[in-house]
Formats: structure tokens, C-alpha cells, sequence
């Protein structure tokens, strides 16, 4: 694939995010609005992040196999369906299970993009470009994450949340047409392993790589905490800080510039600096923000809050760019697919864990005691980049680094 393809994978793939993201908020509005009960707006999220769970394996074998532009056209059509059926449904006032079922259409069509896409990335730029590649990729979502919620908000309070599914619709159809100006090749054929066996063979992958095992620990530790920081931070944020709503949102919109402020600056640092650097950065910095913010004062409770949601954006994006060039770097091309979907996996199968773990501390530990917890999960994080040879990278490795080469 010629480099020039890169700008036709840049539609697909932003557009695949935003749709994911803005599905999320409206359903979540819509619902809320409707009268919908806590549990069934959690039905609605779940529903969606099932998708990452239970899609991203198999997709990832598939990702292996098949051409990629006919995958980005199979995830196209699967979100502009899914959306589309979602919409019809908002219109006519139905937030049920039927709603559940279209947003996990829609969500699995942003996986198969998301994991066609990483597959396709080392094809077509240069290892050396891949950070520049990622971060404009990055750069793309970043945007739209400040981007989605405010179209969601603004379409439910005028009780058209259907217009919201309707643009996540339309974003399908565009990836679905920019794949048709890619070219049809497919991967050299690998050996035609049953799927289950498929799927352990890139887990095994990653469990022996020098550098894949730590990203995938730090990644489960960093969703975990996260996840539980983000369950609990609004209650800490009101009842401990003394924060008013209008604070608070304002507060955690920053986390949306720490994305843009990372995205934007990312190729740039990873190319200055040791990548072993950046990737002890990415959650040293986040380790930062919520110990800061676990020691504030409620006097100085704003300026920490708002620092913690920065750090959260800005370092762990530059961590994603350098680990997702890493990644594409040292594995062997016939393994791109399952060796992302079994991170993607094991880093969405954590976001549940990590929010009840949060919510339960919180509810029997106490809010001032629960603020630890994520502290702690983020010190982990680190942990398990600094215990392992990353650090001492200094530069992106120019070949693939199989697990028996690197031990």
C-alpha cells in the first residue's frame, strides 16, 4: 500500500470514533430524558462496551485474514445500520432493550474499523512515521471527544436525540465510502488455525513479549483506576471538595484539552525524546494528578481537580501513541489483528471492574478513604512499565522483536 493511502485512513478511522462516542452520550441523554431507570441507561452502556469485549477477538483473526478495505466497509455498513435502526427508534420514543441491541450493532462496527485500521497502519507509513500517524489519528478522536457530547446535549434538550443516531449514521456511510478508495489486498495467508486457537496464538504473543506484556499490564492497572477514579470523582468532588456542578464539568472538560494538547504535541516529544521516556510519562503522570488531588485542601480542590483531568488526558495519550507505534512495530504482520484485539479486550473488560471497585469503596470505605484506591491502581500502572526493559528504549526498534529474539 502506497503512503498516500494514509489520508483515506484517517475518515475512517475519526469518523468510526465519533460515532462510537456520540451514540454513546445521546443514548445515555435520551434515555435519562425519557424517564429511563439507572438501570436500564446501564443496560444501554453496557450493551455498547460489550462490543469491545466480545467482538474484538474474533475481529481481530478476521483483521488477519481478510482484506482490510472490505472490513472498514463491513464495520461502515455496520454503524450506519445500527445507528440508523437506533435513530427510528428515539423518534418514536422506544429506549429499551431494542435500543441496547442497534448500539451494540453500531459499537461493533467501530471495533472491526478500529482493529482494520491498526492492521493497515504499519503497511502504509514507515515504522520511523508511525508516531506522526498515530497522533493525527489521535488528534482526530481527541477532537471529537469534546466534540460529541455537546452535539448530544444540544439535540436531547431539543428532544431530537434521533438526529444525534442520525449523524453517528452518516459517519458510518462516510467511512464505508472512503474504504472503496482503498486498494483490495489481502494479508499473506497465515496457517488456517480453528478460531479459538486463532485467538490464543496472538494472547500467547503478548504474554511473552518484553514489551507487549508490561503495556498490556499497565493498560489493565490504568482502566481499572481510572474507571474507579472517574466512578467516584464526581461524589468526592461535591460532598469533599465543596465543588458546585458547574465547577465540576468545568473541571473535567479539561481533560478534553490534556487529549487535543497531547495529540497535537505527541509525534513531536516521541521523536525528542527516549520512547522508554514517554512510556513511564504517560502513567508516572496520571499517578501525579490523582495523588495531588488526594491531598488537596478543599480551598485548593478546583485547581487539583482540574490538573488531575488534564494529566489524565495529556500523558496517557502520549503513552497510547508511543505503545500503539511499539505494538505495530514489533509484531509480525500476520499477528496485527489479534494481538491488538486481546489488548483492546483486556483494556475494556476492565473499565466495568474498575467503576464497581470504585463505586463499592466509595460506598463502604467512604469517599476520602476510596480516593486511595485509584491512586494505588495507578502507582500499579506504573509499576509495570518501570519494573520491566521499557524504559531503557530509546528508540522506536526498526524490525520485529519476536519474544524467543528478545529473551
Amino acid at each position: 500500500m502506497t503512503p498516500t493511502a494514509f489520508p483515506i485512513l484517517l475518515l475512517p478511522g475519526t469518523m468510526a470514533q465519533f460515532a462510537d462516542r456520540l451514540a454513546l452520550d445521546t443514548i445515555t441523554l435520551a434515555a435519562t430524558q425519557g424517564g429511563a431507570s439507572p438501570r436500564l441507561v446501564g443496560l444501554l452502556v453496557a450493551a455498547q462496551s460489550a462490543a469491545w469485549l466480545l467482538v474484538s477477538l474474533p475481529a481481530g483473526v478476521f483483521s488477519d485474514r481478510l482484506a482490510p478495505r472490505d472490513l472498514i466497509r463491513f464495520g461502515g455498513a455496520l454503524i450506519a445500520t445500527g445507528a440508523a435502526a437506533g435513530a427510528a427508534l428515539l423518534a418514536l420514543g422506544h429506549t429499551g432493550w431494542l435500543l441496547a441491541a442497534t448500539s451494540f450493532a453500531a459499537a461493533a462496527g467501530a471495533v472491526v474499523i478500529a482493529l482494520s485500521i491498526f492492521v493497515l497502519m504499519p503497511r502504509t507509513v514507515a515504522i520511523a512515521d508511525l508516531p506522526r500517524a498515530n497522533g493525527r489519528l489521535e488528534l482526530g478522536r481527541a477532537v471529537f471527544s469534546l466534540a460529541a457530547p455537546l452535539i448530544a446535549g444540544w439535540a436531547v434538550s431539543r428532544g431530537q436525540g434521533w438526529l444525534g443516531l442520525s449523524l453517528c449514521a452518516l459517519a458510518g456511510v462516510l467511512a464505508l465510502a472512503a474504504a472503496s478508495r482503498l486498494p483490495g489486498e489481502r494479508p499473506p495467508p497465515p496457517p488456517r488455525l480453528p478460531l479459538h486457537r486463532a485467538i490464543a496464538e496472538g494472547g500467547r504473543f503478548v504474554a511473552r513479549h518484553p514489551y507487549l506484556r508490561p503495556i498490556a499490564l499497565c493498560a489493565i492497572a490504568w482502566n481499572l483506576a481510572f474507571f474507579a477514579f472517574t466512578a467516584m470523582v464526581a461524589p468526592y468532588a461535591a460532598r469533599i471538595l465543596l465543588l458546585a456542578p458547574e465547577r465540576i464539568g468545568l473541571a473535567t472538560a479539561v481533560y478534553g484539552a490534556g487529549l487535543i494538547a497531547g495529540a497535537v504535541s505527541g509525534a513531536t516529544l516521541i521523536a525528542r525524546l527516549p520512547v522508554g521516556i514517554v512510556l513511564v510519562f504517560g502513567p508516572a503522570s496520571s499517578l501525579l494528578g490523582a495523588a495531588l488531588l488526594a491531598l488537596a485542601p478543599p480551598a485548593f480542590g478546583w485547581p487539583a481537580l482540574a490538573l488531575a483531568f488534564f494529566l489524565f488526558g495529556f500523558g496517557p495519550i502520549l503513552w497510547f501513541i508511543a505503545q500503539t507505534s511499539l505494538r505495530q512495530a514489533v509484531t509480525p504482520p500476520h499477528l496485527l489483528g489479534r494481538v491488538s484485539a486481546t489488548l483492546t479486550t483486556a483494556i475494556y473488560g476492565m473499565r466495568p471492574l474498575g467503576a464497581l471497585a470504585g463505586g463499592l469503596a466509595a460506598e463502604y470505605g467512604g469517599l476520602e478513604a476510596a480516593i486511595g484506591l485509584p491512586v494505588v491502581l495507578f502507582a500499579l500502572s506504573a509499576l509495570a512499565i518501570l519494573a520491566s526493559p521499557m524504559p531503557r528504549l530509546k528508540a522506536m526498534p526498526e524490525g520485529e522483536l519476536t519474544p524467543r529474539a528478545a529473551g
